[in-house]
């Protein structure tokens, strides 16, 4: 399958749709709307925001980046609609995250993720992606599992 990726405002349409059907989704999996510790991204403190189209132009997944320090970048909202799961779209967000994040010299990416998205965390680790203590906002949280790569080896080769 063929995808673009492109990267758009945090107000766009498709994207808050997006966004909204993952907070519907969350809420289901954790029973409740009170699934996600610190402050929510926002259009303020996201650097990067990626949308997916499909063949067709329509909207399948998005991704975004938001700086935590001089060489990391945290993953939010990485999404991809129930439909298109399994097609590689979720791989596809993730590397074009990764390069933006190389491209602007951050050479960490961490994420949180939770208990109840065993699928997230097979996909995250599956991509390279190692559990860690949590960090920032998610220290003390159990519904928060944390997990980090390095985009760069100890040569500063990309890996």
């Amino acid at each position: 399958m063929t995808w673009t990726i492109e990267e758009r405002s945090w107000d766009d349409p498709a994207g808050a749709a997006l966004r909204n059907a993952q907070r519907a989704e969350l809420d289901v999996r954790y029973g409740s709307d009170d699934h996600e510790p610190g402050t929510p991204p926002s259009a303020a403190d996201i650097d990067l925001f990626l949308v997916a189209l499909d063949s067709a132009g329509r909207a399948v997944g998005c991704g975004a980046l938001r700086r935590l320090d001089a060489d990391s970048a945290e993953v939010k909202r990485m999404y991809v609609e129930p439909g298109s799961r399994g097609s590689g779209v979720s791989t596809a967000i993730l590397h074009a995250l990764e390069a933006a994040a190389l491209d602007r010299g951050w050479t960490t990416i961490r994420l949180e993720t939770g208990p109840a998205q065993p699928d997230a965390m097979r996909f995250y680790e599956r991509e390279g992606y190692t559990e860690i203590l949590p960090f920032g906002a998610y220290v003390g949280s159990d519904v928060s599992v944390c997990y980090e790569r390095a985009l760069r080896d100890s040569t500063g080769a990309r890996r």
